[in-house]
């Protein structure tokens, strides 16, 4: 244990104590509670420093009753202690008393959850200018002004074939967070999404006695729920992005705030080029329709998708010539791979090719084929009814039917019993998807009536749930449980409200 007992009188056991690495005011009178490594409840002790030289005057136990009033430059603060992570109690009472910036560490591995967490940065900086903020990420974080200590952007990866390859790489960027752990003090660590990689990451923060918060969790709710005891053991709290989560998680009693999903953050912040808008407007005004192509944001995905797309579009623009078609890349190697599938016969069909502009594309376009992923909910805030496909391997697709308890993989679909957005799974053979796009782009390009439908239904769906202001709830809930700035008022009630 960290002190024990003389009687009434708690006296610190010098031995076990780490040296003080802050210098407080010797009137400095820190009220805690604290968990002895022998004795596993909760008890009120009070810490007293002699001189500013950071000795120790009194460690007194009191009963909790004693804490509850709060005195002039005291600040309450609930701390584990244990074997694990020793240093616990100094890495607290420097943070009581202002001496060191809080430390989050990230674990991001998605290009998405990079954009959500990049935002989620920017918020907590907010709150907390001096906080800083490090871990595995990608660019946009490092753009928020994150230390990315590694980009695991590059790795993002779906479905168990694809893993395998990188397992090697996998383990080693485990290996290097649990080195940050164990060397650096890290007051937290903040998960998003790519719940493969990050229970790794969960496990080795816990045995660091790190507080562990899941942002974007994975959808236990939808498949392999069994993970849910993974959860409770790795996880302290999660910020749920859609309703079911908040439904499920409670239920299963692990600690759950919904905050909204930060897709909706995206489109409000985002400023649209209006140059390219303007474009993009003057060739509707001709009487050209404009379609969206999204071949997705994973090389992987771009590589299994944009031949059945490319199919499609050259079937589309034979029945609708005057159909411009606008693709919209994640990556600039990803583009070039997609311009490199044309053959000669398709330089009469009017493609263009954008990085970095899809919100534009999705926000001019009258309609849209997309490979399944988060952007459908831009797509849901923009209004802009899309097809949806999905292409995978016959294993992955055979395992997905045993596991999967969900009957949708587009996200608005999922928060409304409809089926907003038409979608395809597509094994095999890639006829039939390239098919199912054809019929349903063209029906929207070509029935007015059909058209109108799905635009009533997206109007009803973003008026219930595209609510802005998912990043800066989750970064104010993340706030009250780090206790960052305690008279930072929090939203945490009104952010459990937000339907």
């Amino acid at each position: 244990m960290l002190y024990r007992s003389a009687g009434n009188q708690v006296t610190a056991a010098s031995s076990q104590l780490p040296k003080a690495r802050v210098r407080p005011d010797p009137r400095s009178i820190i009220d805690l509670h604290a968990v002895t490594a022998d004795q596993p409840q909760f008890e009120a002790i009070r810490i007293k420093f002699a001189d500013a030289s950071g000795r120790l005057l009194s460690v007194r136990r009191e009963t909790s009753a004693t804490c509850l009033g709060i005195r002039k430059r005291c600040v309450k603060r609930e701390i584990r202690i244990d074997g694990h992570h020793p240093n616990s109690l100094w890495v607290k009472l420097e943070r009581a008393l202002g001496a060191r910036m809080s430390t989050i560490f990230f674990s991001v591995g998605e290009p998405s959850g990079d954009q959500h967490a990049a935002r989620l940065a920017t918020e907590l900086q907010r709150i907390d200018p001096q906080i800083n903020l490090r871990g595995f990420g990608g660019p946009a974080m490092q753009n928020a002004g994150c230390q990315i200590d590694s980009d695991l952007t590059q790795h993002a990866v779906v479905g168990v074939l694809e893993v395998l390859p990188k397992l090697r790489d996998f383990f080693a960027l485990a290996d290097q967070a649990e080195a940050v752990f164990r060397q650096e003090q890290i007051d937290a660590v903040v998960l998003v999404d790519f719940p493969g990689f990050n229970w790794h990451i969960a496990k080795r923060a816990k045995k660091y006695g790190i507080p562990v918060y899941y942002y974007c969790p994975p959808q236990l709710w939808a498949w392999a729920g069994w993970r849910i005891n993974k959860m409770r053991r790795s996880v302290d709290h999660v910020l749920a992005v859609l309703p079911v989560e908040q439904e499920y998680f409670q239920r299963q009693q692990i600690p759950c705030t919904y905050v909204g999903h930060p897709f909706f953050d995206a489109v409000q912040q985002h400023p649209l080029n209006k140059q390219t808008l303007n474009r993009f407007n003057s060739i509707a005004d001709r009487g050209q329709h404009l379609v969206a192509v999204l071949p997705g944001s994973r090389d992987h995905e771009v590589q299994a998708n944009w031949p059945v797309m490319l199919d499609s579009i050259r079937q589309l623009h034979r029945q609708y010539p005057d159909a411009r078609f606008l693709v919209a890349a994640y990556r600039d190697k990803q583009c070039q791979w997609c311009r490199d599938q044309l053959q000669e016969s398709d330089s009469a069909i009017p493609l263009e090719f954008y990085v970095g502009r899809a919100s534009e594309v999705i926000q001019a376009s009258r309609c849209a084929m997309m490979v399944s992923g988060s952007v459908s909910l831009e797509m849901m805030a923009r209004r802009t009814p899309a097809a949806v496909i999905y292409r995978v391997g016959r294993l992955l697709h055979l395992l997905a039917n045993l596991l999967v308890r969900i009957d949708s993989v587009t996200l608005p679909n999922l928060m409304d019993r409809r089926k907003v957005f038409p979608e395809y799974i597509s094994v095999g053979s890639p006829q039939p998807a390239s098919k199912f796009l054809t019929e349903s782009i063209g029906a929207m390009l070509g029935d007015p009536f059909y058209f109108s439908r799905l635009s009533r239904q997206l109007d009803e769906l973003c008026r219930q749930h595209a609510k802005p202001g998912a990043s800066a709830r989750a970064a104010e809930e993340i706030a009250r449980l780090m206790n960052l700035c305690p008279g930072f008022p929090s939203h945490a009630d009104s952010s459990r409200r937000v339907a």
